[in-house]
């Protein structure tokens, strides 16, 4: 079993977050006037480099307001944040953009997985869609303004060796149920269905448990990421706020699955399009036989999808014009909160 274990750690197809902590914290450990001394030499050299239209088009985006808005009485001084009051890799995350700025600037920010629209402009890593039925104030997310977070986790993309046609003709799902009930629900419909390979992986200990978990359907082993691209179809299913394996799967040559994002992140799940980069389910999943039955008998199309997807994921490749792109939402987020 702990064989099994350091195997998956090693060959899970993740990112490594030995690799991400040693950046993270030397970079972390810089002074600050490094970066922000050359702040306009940065931005004037990527805006020679890169296409300002879609720049512009992404920074609005993200963050969606364009008057002044008042911080509320909660702000505080970017130059405060510290690292034990938070998730690490949302202070390193945050501080590689921060270390740039004057550090007496001011701020909202609500990390972790979120849904509820804050009261006032705030930073965060997830923000509803109005299709959202549970957030609090979703009608209008624009005080969500959207930085790239928890990156480590959530921004993984693959090298897929293998053809469309060469993969299992089923759909695979393999995450943590917990109290998700959209998850339970899909768990629950398709446990003992023969077309998808469905099962819990349960959180905390050790991953190969394989307790039975009641109204879960299967409890089982998690599969490495590669593991996962056996399958023509991978439903990628909200959890807690964006579908975390999104991301990884569209940089596949298999198809993501699902119902239509009622969450987004910097990834833009509102602009994917359902027939162009996923396959489009209904919310309570009673055509997903259907469309893997369409699919499976439309290789083209299906290929053209994964093509698809892979295009729209590359434009997040490119890291140093992922971060000006960071460092423009933030002046603006500076600018119009003064």
């Amino acid at each position: 079993m702990a064989n099994a274990t350091i195997g998956y750690i090693l060959h899970s197809g993740k990112n490594s977050k030995v690799g991400y902590y040693i950046k993270a914290g030397f970079r972390d450990l810089l002074p600050d006037k490094l970066f922000s001394n050359r702040l306009e030499r940065e931005l004037e050299t990527c805006r020679k480099l890169y296409d300002e239209a879609y720049v512009e088009d992404r920074v609005n985006y993200y963050c969606r307001f364009n008057e002044h808005r008042d911080l509320g009485p909660g702000a505080q001084c970017i130059g405060g944040l510290q690292k034990r009051s938070h998730g690490s890799t949302y202070y390193y995350d945050s501080r590689e953009l921060l270390q740039w700025f004057d550090p007496q600037l001011r701020w909202n920010y609500v990390f972790g997985d979120v849904r509820d629209i804050p009261p006032y402009p705030s930073i965060v890593k997830s923000r509803s869609l109005k299709n959202d039925p549970h957030a609090v104030g979703a009608e209008d997310n624009s005080n969500s303004v959207l930085l790239k977070l928890d990156k480590c986790r959530h921004y993984v993309f693959l090298k897929d060796q293998i053809p469309f046609e060469k993969k299992q003709d089923r759909a695979i799902f393999r995450g943590y149920i917990g109290q998700r009930p959209n998850r339970l629900k899909f768990c629950n419909m398709y446990a003992d269905n023969s077309r998808v390979d469905v099962a819990n992986t349960l959180s905390g200990g050790s991953p190969f448990t394989e307790e039975k978990i009641p109204n879960s359907g299967n409890a089982a082993p998690r599969l490495s990421l590669y593991e996962h691209l056996d399958y023509r179809y991978i439903m990628a299913l909200e959890g807690n706020d964006v579908a975390s394996n999104l991301r990884w799967v569209m940089s596949s040559n298999s198809l993501a699955v699902m119902p239509r994002p009622t969450c987004e992140s910097w990834f833009m799940e509102e602009r994917l399009v359902p027939g162009v980069h996923y396959i489009e389910v209904k919310d309570d999943y009673s055509d997903l036989e259907a469309q893997l039955d369409y699919y499976s008998s439309h290789p083209d199309e299906a290929k053209e999808i994964a093509r698809r997807a892979n295009e729209y994921v590359n434009q997040f490749r490119d890291l140093r014009r992922e971060r000006y792109i960071g460092l423009r939402v933030l002046m603006k987020y500076f600018k119009l909160t003064k």
